[in-house]
């Protein structure tokens, strides 16, 4: 009894291993899938993949999959939608990633706290990641562009510079996401 207990375990840990790593190469594709828009820049499913991950994983094993793609990012791997490399950390954009991890881990947690197996919860636990990545995003683009690169812009600047694309976009795609878990879900045991 006991082997076969932690033979199961052995094999739960695998099966995490797997998927962490899954979900956190499916984020590094998803930044290089580009969706040109008229009149305006790009849009890439990297914030889609991010959400899934963390409707799909869960907390822990969302936090531990994109915190391996960041990782990998930062030690030089070109997973980021710019490449990669250490000095990414200097890069207005950088709070976005780190944005990344603590909603896996928030959106994460609302799905498991709250059982989700609906629309609504998966969209109101993906809302408050959305919520999360664009408050540290804001706040870790303010802090570079004002004390490190010292170009002077007020918040309400960077605020409106998510729009017309960045914001609506990711809302979208939080939709999206809810849509896809519910179907993944009843699909695949994870």
């Amino acid at each position: 009894m006991k082997d076969s207990t932690i033979a199961k375990n052995q094999l739960l840990d695998v099966k995490s291993m797997v998927l962490c790593s899954m979900f956190a190469a499916l984020c590094a594709v998803g930044a290089f899938i580009q969706i040109p828009l008229p009149n305006l820049d790009y849009f890439t499913l990297q914030y889609l993949f991010v959400m899934l991950t963390a409707m799909l994983l869960g907390s822990k094993r969302g936090l531990i999959s994109l915190s391996i793609y960041v990782l990998t990012g930062l030690v030089g791997f070109p997973v980021f939608a710019a490449g990669g490399g250490i000095t990414y950390l200097l890069k207005p954009t950088f709070g976005y990633l780190l944005g990344f991890i603590v909603a896996a881990y928030i959106t994460g947690y609302l799905v498991e706290k709250n059982n989700a197996d609906n629309f609504l919860k998966y969209f109101m636990a993906g809302l408050a990641g959305f919520i999360v990545i664009y408050f540290i995003g804001f706040s870790y683009k303010y802090f570079i562009l004002n004390f490190y690169l010292g170009i002077e812009t007020p918040f309400y600047l960077i605020f409106w510079g998510a729009f017309p694309l960045d914001m609506p976009g990711d809302f979208l795609a939080t939709i999206l996401a809810s849509i896809f878990a519910i179907k993944i879900k009843k699909a695949v045991k994870l």
